[in-house]
């Protein structure tokens, strides 16, 4: 597991990264590499250096790149059918449902493409309920959220961002959500009045810096929805499917909300798939032409979500998220270092946040990089690991060997 020698750009790196720059909107700070091919944990730049992958796509690559089975599903059903639209009944997408349904337990999916398209659906559908079932009055649906959450990107959602870059001159906003302290369950409750409609939360928050609420905080939040008849629905479009050691984030609370929101992991890393999912109570609303996306559970899709989750269960990924997620967490939480801050996180979702004053998040993970490891800081202050699902103990051990030297490195450099 040799990593590239530290280096400078090549001029063919140099040639893709300047088409990219010059003919792409500025709407990314990429890491400054090229890569061109990947398989399983691993990823080679256009030179032939070799990265293992510590991000997985924003858990987008929960099963490794190009896993076999799911190239199979892929070049399978690509042959057969791809796309016919939801004009028309299809083979594979009941199987789907009929699949997702089963592994979480909710009665009714409702299939989109990107996460924030499955947040924007769980929002309509919200509102919808609120409307027909709770009977709040026309146009005064609330929804409440918490702050510094990501949900996505589209206009309503930056809406009730707390980032204020992410809706700076995008205005006018979408008005009809209230914003709550992450983890306070006071805050909550004072937000909550008769028009709320829902609580819409991630149980842990990714963008964030991968913040983990007090155990007690989600079962207090349950209680409160049901007691106020206010829909939980939970945003696991990255921590869903395995990435926190269990196939749900909330399974670790041991609560049930009345949606859940899934995506990214879905596609196996071949295809954005997400899905809504809820109760047949709260579904119900949803009519001929009320909603629907023209990819959204096209047969292509569903083949490989389904795929996907039957390869969770089998290959138990979530379990290795466990198990390896365990014992990564508990080594990095033995490195005593000025630089390191703290170290948190649940299964392979793990947020190691750092001390900016001397090496901000993108110095390290570009420090990181020449050393064979791809990683991303969010917030300039957290920088994360989040590898493939099908790691292994051997891989994480060299991953540990490679980050303590990186931070043995700069804790000399600042002694000299």
């Amino acid at each position: 597991m040799k990593s590239p020698l530290q280096r400078d750009l090549t001029p063919l790196q140099k040639d893709f990264i300047y088409k990219e720059s010059e003919f792409g909107a500025d709407t990314y700070k990429p890491l400054p590499v090229v890569l061109s091919k990947g398989s399983g944990v691993w990823l080679w730049d256009v030179d032939g250096n070799k990265y293992l992958d510590m991000m997985s796509a924003y858990s987008a690559v929960s099963h490794g790149h190009s896993h076999p089975e799911l190239i199979k599903v892929l070049r399978e059903q690509s042959e057969r059918l791809v796309l016919t639209s939801r004009a028309f009944y299809t083979e594979t997408l009941g199987a789907f449902l009929e699949k997702l349904t089963e592994v979480s337990g909710f009665e009714v999916g409702l299939p989109m493409n990107t996460g924030a398209e499955g947040v924007e659906t769980a929002i309509k559908a919200a509102r919808r309920w609120g409307y027909k079932s709770k009977k709040i009055p026309p146009n005064k649906a609330e929804i409440i959220v918490a702050d510094q959450n990501f949900h996505g990107r589209t206009t309503t959602i930056i809406s009730f961002s707390s980032d204020k870059e992410s809706k700076e001159n995008f205005g006018p906003l979408t008005p009809g959500f209230k914003t709550v302290k992450f983890g306070c369950i006071d805050s909550l409750q004072s937000a909550i009045t008769e028009n709320t409609a829902a609580f819409l939360v991630e149980p842990i928050q990714g963008e964030a810096g991968i913040v983990i609420p007090d155990p007690s905080w989600l079962p207090k939040v349950r209680e409160l929805c049901t007691e106020k008849n206010v829909l939980l629905i939970l945003d696991e479009v990255q921590s869903g499917l395995g990435r926190t050691g269990k196939m749900f984030a909330y399974e670790h609370s041991s609560i049930r909300p009345d949606g859940l929101i899934l995506g990214k992991a879905l596609g196996g890393g071949l295809l954005p798939v997400s899905c809504f999912l809820s109760s047949k109570e709260v579904m119900q609303w949803f009519t001929p032409g009320s909603h629907g996306s023209t990819f959204g559970g096209f047969s292509l899709a569903a083949a490989i979500g389904k795929r996907s989750i039957e390869l969770i269960e089998e290959e138990q990924l979530a379990q290795n998220s466990m198990n390896l997620g365990n014992y990564f967490l508990n080594q990095l939480k033995e490195i005593s270092s000025p630089i390191i801050l703290e170290v948190r996180g649940k299964g392979l979702w793990i947020g190691i946040e750092i001390d900016t004053k001397i090496i901000t998040g993108r110095q390290l993970c570009k420090r990181l990089l020449t050393r064979g490891i791809l990683s991303k800081e969010t917030h300039d202050s957290v920088i994360r690991f989040a590898p493939p699902l099908v790691i292994t103990k051997k891989e994480i051990d060299w991953a540990l060997e490679i980050f303590k030297k990186v931070i043995s490195e700069i804790e000399t450099e600042q002694q000299n």
